[in-house]
């Protein structure tokens, strides 16, 4: 909501832009004012503020702060920021996804392509001279790193996940020029992949991470020939479980997976063909139709 009302700020009236100001500022004291104190906070009239609601797609100004309450709201601590605690499941399932899907589409707006240009050449580049891709993560980041391993090997690719630190900083000693390591963290703090990352660029290796720009480890692959993928939203790391940040990091998996695989071109493909072909045959059989009520009433 707040994106949208920055976004449409040019479009607007002299006046109502003042508005719009006065909520980007301070959003949860706008929500809870007499549209009196509004009119006098933005010199505006009354009037006008509740034109600036109508003008941004709300029915009126009470629309207006029900629906910015709800976006300021900090949910439940240590849960998730989207929620209160007295939600019922259905109001779960519409606030989550909607969280969610306002996070994709924030990203999807704000990814930066020729990072993603660069990181998936380094990594097709890494695939052909037959080097590794190691993938590093901790807690909820070593399951993206699992997912990239999952996905990367089946394009030939010689992928491994390491989730433990000590492993990750032996490895990462074994890295040459051909090799990438791909770090992944939500807040880019972790010493433990701070300390991998510093060994892999000793090594020479091609260091990819993804994280939360401005982070400790984001600083650390600025340098030439490096690649940092930022990843930035607003669930703070230290108060909710990683939720939304690691659907956005799977998702960044996913475009470098894809990326790569058309990288690789067409001579790829009859070995994915192969791969679906084999994995049929572990699929367990369809279970045989019920009897009719005919035949079980005899057999009774």
């Amino acid at each position: 909501m707040l994106d949208r009302i920055r976004a449409c700020i040019p479009a607007l009236p002299p006046a109502e832009q003042r508005v719009a100001k006065l909520v980007l500022a301070d959003p949860r004291s706008f929500a809870s004012m007499p549209v009196s104190e509004l009119a006098e906070r933005a010199h505006v009239s009354k009037p006008t503020v509740v034109r600036f609601c109508r003008s941004v797609g709300y029915d009126g100004l009470a629309d207006f702060k029900l629906k910015l309450a709800g976006t300021v709201n900090e949910g439940v601590p240590f849960v998730h920021r989207a929620v209160d605690e007295d939600d019922k499941p259905a109001d779960i399932i519409v606030k989550v996804i909607d969280n969610a899907v306002s996070a994709l589409l924030k990203y999807r707006n704000d990814a930066a392509g020729h990072a993603f240009e660069r990181a998936i050449t380094a990594l097709a580049r890494c695939a052909g001279q037959r080097g590794r891709a190691e993938f590093y993560g901790v807690g909820n980041s070593g399951i993206v790193a699992q997912d990239a391993q999952h996905k990367f090997f089946r394009l030939g690719v010689n992928a491994v996940a390491l989730v433990d630190g000590h492993v990750q900083v032996m490895s990462a000693t074994m890295l040459k020029p051909d090799d990438c390591a791909v770090v992944i963290s939500n807040s880019g703090r972790s010493q433990d992949l701070i300390g991998a990352a510093e060994i892999a660029l000793k090594k020479g290796a091609t260091l990819i991470v993804i994280t939360a720009s401005g982070s400790p480890l984001a600083q650390l692959a600025q340098g030439a020939g490096h690649i940092v993928l930022a990843v930035d939203h607003p669930e703070d790391y230290d108060r909710y479980s990683p939720m939304v940040s690691r659907m956005l990091h799977l998702m960044v998996i996913d475009i470098l997976t894809t990326g790569v695989a058309l990288r690789l071109g067409p001579a790829l493909r009859p070995l994915l063909q192969e791969i679906k072909r084999n994995l049929r045959t572990r699929r367990y059989a369809a279970s045989p139709p019920p009897a009719p009520l005919s035949a079980a009433r005899a057999d009774d």
